[in-house]
């Protein structure tokens, strides 16, 4: 019995407490794979245009331009070959463009592979979450990749 004196508190009531949020809808497996699938087909469709038109033929890309200003190859020097001698399945040559680039195709296709089963199976998204010491570490590899094919005795690793 209440008064005029007291006062009912609605948390004391057990229809008070806040109604508990639906569960989340499952996400489709098509859902899921969306991103990757896109991902995928960009890189592909990349690929592909690398891979019909030659960047061996002047006039169809542009010049690196550290490239054109120095003299000095950069660590991409050669990716555009790279990538048409890969699409067309020459390893060799295109190790021989740029074996930096080929060990990031190769990385990448690693990643998405992962992505492609984790979506399929409804896993976590892979993050590329890499300690700031990893990111220092390949832009150290990167940059003495850089080095030595400017130099004499790594000519082979030049495009």
């Amino acid at each position: 019995m209440t008064g005029d004196n007291q006062r009912v508190d609605a948390s004391d009531t057990p229809d008070a407490r806040p109604p508990r949020p639906a569960p989340a809808a499952p996400v489709s497996r098509a859902r899921r794979l969306r991103a990757p699938a896109l991902t995928l087909a960009a890189a592909a469709a990349a690929f592909a245009y690398v891979g019909t038109v030659d960047p061996n033929e002047p006039g169809h890309y542009p010049v690196c331009p550290l490239l054109r200003l120095t003299g000095i190859l950069c660590p991409g020097c050669g990716g555009l070959r790279s990538a048409h001698a890969f699409a067309h399945g020459d390893l060799i040559a295109a190790f021989g463009a740029n074996a930096l680039a080929v060990t990031g195709y190769f990385v990448f296709a690693g990643f998405m592979l992962l992505w492609l089963v984790r979506a399929l199976r409804g896993g976590p998204v892979p993050r590329l979450a890499l300690r700031p010491r990893y990111w220092w570490g390949i832009g150290g590899a990167a940059l003495v990749f850089a080095v030595v094919r400017n130099l004499s005795f790594g000519s082979a690793l030049a495009p």
